[in-house]
């Protein structure tokens, strides 16, 4: 099935949201890092310049820049409006208002746009979906999801998510998803069942409590890696 931009709500989180969300460390930062799914969010950008191994991949960038812009441009509004009749599903502590959150959301686009067409001419910016990634086995260090896996556990059956979570197993040494709620702020219907599938494939599975919490109950991530 083709992929159309029209289909996408482009949504970009902050190099310090996700700093929080998979609880990195400075060794963290040292590794060679894959972010799937990033879309259009800062972290690639901020952490090119800081000087770090950084690859994001998303079936967006085969987009070009005005086209993803006038994406975000036409559902920034309606995410903001759904936000506000949804208030009571999120924590507001660290992003205090929904006023703020169109802030930190905007900038941290803002920042992707900005550097979207040198990434992509870097490498930087790879156009790609799950299940199927054109990378070498074990390519990167550290595979990092946000807000893909489990979130959409309603739209993507249980299959897509073990094929998707072993093609990640396969190029990255560990692998990080976060959050492991679905929509409406439940454990996903496919978590207890994909972490047995992974235990039998002799991956170790942990989930890993982090201070970031925005989505209520949405305070941990999923690390699946090879002893």
């Amino acid at each position: 099935m083709p992929f159309k931009l029209k289909n996408v709500v482009p949504w970009g989180r902050s190099f310090e949201e996700y700093l929080a969300m998979f609880s990195l460390s400075k060794n963290d930062l040292e590794m060679s890092i894959l972010g799937c799914g990033d879309g259009p969010a800062s972290f690639n950008n901020e952490m090119n310049k800081l000087g770090k191994k950084i690859i994001s991949v998303d079936p967006i960038y085969q987009f070009t820049k005005t086209d993803i812009k006038s994406r975000i441009d036409e559902t920034f509004k309606t995410v903001i409006e759904q936000t506000v009749k949804n208030k009571t599903e999120f924590v507001w502590e660290k992003i205090k208002t929904v006023k703020e959150l169109a802030e930190v959301r905007k900038k941290a686009m803002d920042l992707f746009l900005s550097d979207y067409e040198l990434g992509k001419r870097e490498g930087r910016y790879v156009f790609g979906r799950l299940p199927n990634l054109k990378f070498e086995a074990q390519q990167f260090d550290l595979a990092l999801c946000s807000h893909f896996l489990f979130l959409y556990s309603k739209q993507f059956p249980y299959q897509f998510h073990i094929e998707s979570i072993e093609e990640l197993c396969r190029v990255a040494k560990e692998v990080r998803i976060f959050p492991i709620l679905e929509l409406g702020s439940e454990v996903s219907r496919h978590f207890a069942k994909v972490c047995n599938h992974l235990q039998t494939l002799g991956f170790e599975t942990e989930v890993i409590n982090v201070e970031y919490e925005f989505q209520k109950g949405g305070n941990q991530y999923f690390k699946i890696y090879n002893k």
